[in-house]
């Protein structure tokens, strides 16, 4: 709960401060200290002071003063103290009086100094902490109030720069939510800092250290309390045995506040006896050392930008009090002179803020500042940063700048003056809106925007570069291109009028130039991260007299104009095969009502083929050759070697026998075959037609009727029925059947017909037994 305040001004060498820009005092210190009560105080208070020196040297009488609060001039209500020769700490109270409480006082300080020592150390860094937190709880209510969104953004900066715990799990929680989250259990979020603690380190040994102190206790019968509350009980532990029926000892947080104190209480003070003699901390008298600030970032600062931040770590009381004051950073301008640019510390940006922009005219583009000012009565220097300001120099290409390439996202460099001035940067494609970019300061004097050119066209890209203080942005314009195509490999066989080339973003090529020999492009394919082009000639006679070894020069054109020039050796002619005569082998006895293919072409799925082919005159086998076989599409392939059903005859022939089933049980219709040698495929030639069979069980027929019924597994397959070749009289199955009987003409003799769906051309027969 608040308590009453105190009003303290400390004079060092002439120049006056309240208390709090003091975060220690000093032997000769003048101190003028004075109880602010309310007007109407009814309860009249003796406020008491006492110099300390140590646990084991008790302060003499004359250390010990005090002054009647209630009384009208200011000698007699104001205490005015010069700090002594050899004092360590100071330590206040506001004593109800009763009268002789002033000699009770003396004589408890006197009589155990040691004690008091300790209560001021655990009071002095308590408040710090207090401050801490007290500046957290500000930071994250002013945000809440303002604009909760970007409370996941602004605590954790908050808790870097006051070393203040944060849950993170908080920020996962809806925005309504994220305040009230962060600020549960406030009292333990605080965690130690170990500049405070060097101010409160004393004679005694090891500093007072809270954070051991801050979280969350259960005592029986008191449930969780604030961590305050503990160190206010191991306070009043140590005052217990100088309690006494006029008094307690209560302590009191001193929450410094401007030019007042402001005193925190864990406890309501009791006005009966024993009364409650309130205990206040003061700084402690020792060495002042300046906080340790250190720059946060080797990043440039934009001093001509609003609310430029010089981000800085090391010292959270620089947030939390005045310690720190008339604090500014000092620039050289262009004509030498000195220039002191106020800033005021922001612990939600993680540094000092510029109060406001310079101008830019007045100072180079890159330039230094020192952070600087006073830490209570003495003035310190901080951590240097980098300075800049734009300039009206335009922003350039970099000249290692790689091109700008459409279809993907690129990083464009560029060179200039004041990177971390540039406020946006926007990109305008061809016919399209502008559209913000992102970038980074990749050097003192370079940015790299991240051009997102994935479904852009080649063309004229335009750039806006803005800086802060700018009145107009940077323009520029640079040529983004297709990718370039790459190159592989050209390939043409000896004897062949179709050259294969292969590389990437073969789409981009118009053309192809052998010597004088024009090729136009045909079909692209791609296979993985290949793609394969061929080119057709437009005088094929004349390329196919092109000799195994022929050297030539070929030129590739793009679609920008581009060429791409690539000596190309005609290879040797591809390998080629003449088939001589192949056979079909069923695997299975024919059943009774067997289907008969008509023509040696036709390749039943029951069966296996052999094949037996010549290789092309001048050409032979090997051992490592191979037939490959496949639909007409591709869609299903078999590759036959020495492992898998191709054996040689002779260096000249080879014979071949495979099993259509390879194939899957998908596939039907036309087959190809072609021979590969070391890699390179000939030509595809035709070699068969792949017919599914159905099953025909029984055909059944009453005398002198018009139809009978065919029954069987499978009859999806049938594309017809006719009672003769001419299909004058045909029963068509329906597309999807799935039944096991139809209806079909009578036959005229012993004999129907059929044509299959996968070879509807051609007629097939099944020959019905004899009656």
């Amino acid at each position: 709960m608040a308590g009453p305040g105190l009003s303290v001004s400390v004079t060092r060498r002439g120049e006056s401060l309240s208390i709090g820009r003091v975060p220690a005092l000093a032997a000769g210190d003048v101190l003028e200290i004075e109880a602010d009560l309310p007007a109407d105080q009814s309860v009249r208070y003796l406020l008491v002071s006492a110099f300390l020196r140590g646990a084991t040297n008790p302060p003499p009488k004359k250390w010990i003063a005090s002054a009647q609060t209630w009384k009208r001039k200011d000698k007699d209500r104001i205490l005015k103290l010069t700090v002594p020769e050899d004092a360590r700490q100071l330590v206040l109270f506001l004593v109800p009086d009763t009268g002789g409480d002033f000699g009770t006082i003396s004589d408890v300080v006197r009589g155990k100094p040691g004690e008091f020592v300790r209560v001021t150390q655990i009071l002095g860094q308590a408040s710090l902490d207090r401050a801490r937190l007290n500046a957290f709880v500000a930071g994250i209510r002013t945000q809440e109030n303002s604009h909760p969104e970007y409370l996941k953004t602004v605590a954790p900066v908050l808790s870097s720069s006051l070393a203040v715990k944060l849950n993170a799990d908080c920020l996962a929680k809806l925005v309504e939510s994220q305040a009230a989250c962060l600020l549960e259990n406030r009292e333990a979020l605080v965690l130690v800092d170990v500049h405070s603690n060097s101010l409160t380190e004393t004679i005694v040994g090891t500093p007072a250290d809270l954070a051991f102190q801050i979280s969350a206790t259960r005592e029986a019968g008191y449930g969780f309390y604030s961590p305050y509350i503990g160190v206010v009980r191991d306070v009043a532990r140590i005052f217990g045995a100088f309690n006494n029926p006029e008094f307690t000892y209560l302590p009191a947080l001193g929450i410094q506040n401007g030019t007042a104190m402001s005193l925190l209480l864990n406890a309501a003070p009791s006005f009966r006896k024993p009364k409650s003699v309130l205990v206040v901390a003061m700084p402690a008298i020792e060495k002042d050392v300046p906080p340790p600030l250190r720059a946060a970032s080797d990043s440039a600062v934009c001093a001509a930008r609003a609310g430029a931040v010089f981000r800085v770590e090391g010292a959270p009381l620089i947030y939390a009090t005045d310690y720190a004051h008339d604090m500014t950073v000092r620039l050289t301008t262009k004509d030498g002179r000195t220039m002191d640019a106020p800033v005021a510390p922001r612990a939600d940006k993680g540094g000092y803020v510029l109060v406001s922009p310079l101008r830019a005219a007045d100072f180079a583009p890159s330039t230094s500042g020192r952070l600087q000012g006073v830490w209570g009565f003495n003035r310190f220097d901080g951590p240097e940063f980098s300075v800049q300001f734009p300039q009206d120099a335009a922003w350039q290409v970099d000249h290692i700048a790689p091109r700008l390439i459409v279809g993907r996202d690129n990083m464009l460099p560029l060179k200039g003056a004041a990177p971390a001035c540039v406020e946006s940067i926007t990109m305008q494609l061809p016919g399209r809106p502008s559209q913000p970019v992102k970038w980074q300061v990749s050097g003192p004097d370079s940015i790299a925007i991240d051009v997102p050119l994935t479904d852009a066209r080649a063309g004229d890209v335009q750039f806006a570069v803005k800086a802060f203080g700018a009145s107009q942005a940077t323009m520029l314009t640079i040529r983004a291109y297709a990718e370039a195509s790459r190159i592989d490999n050209l390939r043409l066989h000896a004897g062949d009028d179709e050259a294969v080339l292969t590389g990437l973003r073969l789409d981009e090529i118009t053309g192809l130039m052998l010597d004088d020999l024009a090729f136009r492009p045909g079909e692209l394919s791609r296979e993985g991260d290949v793609d394969t082009l061929r080119f057709r000639a437009d005088t094929p006679d004349k390329v196919r007299l092109l000799g195994q070894g022929h050297n030539a020069r070929a030129r590739v054109t793009l679609k920008d104009g581009r060429s791409i020039g690539l000596p190309v050796t005609i290879t040797a002619p591809r390998p080629a095969v003449t088939l001589i005569t192949k056979s079909i082998d069923y695997k299975e006895p024919l059943p009774a009502l067997a289907i008969h293919l008509e023509g040696q072409d036709m390749l039943p799925d029951t069966a296996r083929m052999t094949m037996s082919v010549r290789a092309a005159e001048g050409m032979r086998f090997g051992a490592q050759d191979s037939l490959e076989i496949a639909t007409i599409d591709e869609g299903a392939h078999v590759r036959l070697s020495a492992s898998n059903g191709l054996r040689l005859e002779s260096p000249q022939i080879a014979i071949a026998s495979f099993d259509p089933a390879a194939l899957g049980s998908s596939a039907f219709g036309p087959l190809r075959f072609r021979r590969v040698q070391a890699g390179v495929a000939g030509d595809w030639q035709p070699l068969a037609t792949l017919v599914r069979l159905p099953a025909v069980q029984s055909v059944s027929c009453d005398p002198g009727a018009k139809t009978c019924r065919l029954t069987g597994k499978n009859l999806f397959l049938i594309d017809s029925v006719a009672d003769d070749r001419t299909f004058d009289r045909s029963v068509a199955v329906p597309s999807g059947f799935t039944g096991n009987a139809i209806d079909v003409p009578a036959p005229q003799g012993r004999t129907l017909y059929l044509k299959l769906r996968d070879a509807p051309g051609a007629v097939q027969e099944v020959v019905l037994p004899a009656a």
